[in-house]
């Protein structure tokens, strides 16, 4: 009978509390019940509720500005934004590092700076072993600027790489950030002062020699001397049979560094050799050319000949005005450099500021060697003879330069340039003490002249 009446009693109980609150709902004491029990009105606008959208409350976002001394003459990737401008450590030097963010691929990125260097006709002092990935070093006149990109030894994670103490960028959340320092004066500032001091006396000047013209072997040696005393501290570094071609070639009277003027004092300062320096296309041009000529004093018919400064140029960027323009436009003549001369339709260009390539050495120095038509080769056929890992990035055009230095046997030019190795690095910069090594032995199959065996030969 209990538990049939609980029905009742909870209906009944219902009934009087409805009672009750109609009876409070215009009383003081229904208006604080009201109150207690309606939600705080201050939690209406609390910025940390849980769940609250941040579209309420935006921040405003500000673009970040380029610093008003950021030269003009650095290329900008178009798809980049600029993150941070960070001031350079040292107090004295002028500059800024500036950190860019962008959402294309590193390679891409790599391909646009390294395009944009060689059609500026940047000096490029350094740049990635791999192609358009690493740090790019350039320099144009007093203004030096350093690139980092990430390459596949960054680690993703903390951004640094321990082969190198250059700032590399690194990828975050799939953009890929990438580093831009630039310093003013790096070189003309701390140079200029160098070679105030090192001017010569006028009395003591070699006359310059022009490429169309004899170089003086007195005036040479003079030159010689001054050129690689200077350099003793580095060519002490290099190995000892480095540094003999290097002194070899020197004393034959070829090699020789442009010298700079003073234009204001007239003077002509001679400058270093700098075998560690890399060596521009123009430069190695000039110094193939009188190589060669200085072997053959007493064979006229394996010359090159001068080219001319009337001569039309093979190159659109090649001046007759340019020093090295007779050295470079007789290479184009006597179809030893790609050129619209040889039916190479596409290379129009020289790139004479460019650094000179592995691969363009030999391209061109070989076919001096064995005075031949370069053979077919394939890139199994390299790799077969001279076991080069990397033998697919050499250049189809140059595949047969490097198989027929591989037939020179031990009078090989990479074997004198780079010893035993079984990585070629084809893109790679040539160095001037690489370039020497290089042009101290002309010939093929042990029927040529080194550097000393030539020194022996006087021209007419």
């Amino acid at each position: 009978m209990y538990f049939n009446q609980r029905p009742i009693l909870f209906i009944g109980l219902a009934a009087c509390l409805l009672g009750l609150l109609n009876s409070c709902a215009n009383s003081s004491t229904g208006k604080t019940l009201e109150q207690s029990l309606s939600a705080d009105p201050k939690l209406n606008n609390s910025p940390n509720l849980v769940g609250s959208s941040s579209q309420d409350n935006p921040q405003k976002q500000t673009s970040l500005k380029l610093p008003e001394d950021f030269p003009a003459e650095i290329p900008i990737y178009p798809e980049a934004k600029l993150q941070q401008v960070k001031p350079l450590q040292a107090a004295e030097t002028q500059g800024k590092l500036t950190v860019w963010s962008s959402s294309d691929p590193i390679n891409v990125i790599g391909n646009f700076y390294q395009q944009k260097f060689d059609a500026d006709n940047w000096q490029v002092i350094s740049q990635p072993e791999e192609e358009a990935i690493g740090s790019f070093v350039v320099q144009k006149d007093e203004l030096k600027v350093t690139l980092s990109i990430p390459s596949s030894a960054v680690n993703h994670t903390s951004g640094k790489t321990s082969s190198s103490q250059q700032p590399v960028a690194e990828v975050d959340n799939n953009n890929t950030k990438f580093e831009i320092e630039y310093i003013r004066d790096a070189f003309g500032v701390t140079q200029g002062a160098n070679r105030t001091q090192q001017v010569s006396k006028p009395s003591e000047q070699p006359e310059s020699a022009t490429p169309s013209e004899p170089t003086d072997v007195a005036t040479q040696k003079t030159e010689k001397s001054s050129a690689l005393s200077e350099d003793s501290g580095e060519l002490d570094q290099l190995v000892p049979q480095s540094r003999q071609y290097i002194e070899d070639l020197v004393a034959l009277g070829v090699l020789v560094v442009n010298s700079s003027t003073d234009t204001k004092n007239q003077n002509i300062t001679p400058q270093k050799f700098e075998p560690n320096k890399i060596i521009s296309r123009s430069e190695y041009a000039r110094w193939l050319v009188e190589t060669n000529n200085r072997f053959y004093a007493n064979r006229p018919g394996l010359k090159i000949r001068l080219a001319s400064e009337q001569a039309p140029p093979a190159f659109q960027d090649l001046s007759p005005s340019n020093p090295n323009f007779p050295a470079i436009q007789g290479l184009a003549e006597a179809g030893l450099i790609p050129s619209p001369l040889s039916g190479n339709a596409t290379a129009v260009l020289f790139r004479p500021d460019a650094p000179l390539t592995r691969e363009n050495l030999l391209l061109w120095k070989v076919p001096l060697d064995s005075r031949q038509t370069l053979p077919s080769a394939s890139i199994d056929a390299v790799r077969e003879t001279w076991g080069f890992q990397d033998a697919a990035k050499i250049d189809p055009k140059a595949l047969g330069a490097v198989l027929a230095d591989f037939q020179n046997g031990e009078f090989a030019n990479i074997r004198r340039m780079l010893g035993y190795t079984t990585i070629f690095q084809p893109q790679k910069p040539v160095t001037r003490a690489e370039a020497a090594a290089a042009l101290w032995y002309f010939g093929s199959q042990g029927e040529g002249r080194s550097a000393q065996e030539a020194q022996q030969l006087k021209s007419d």
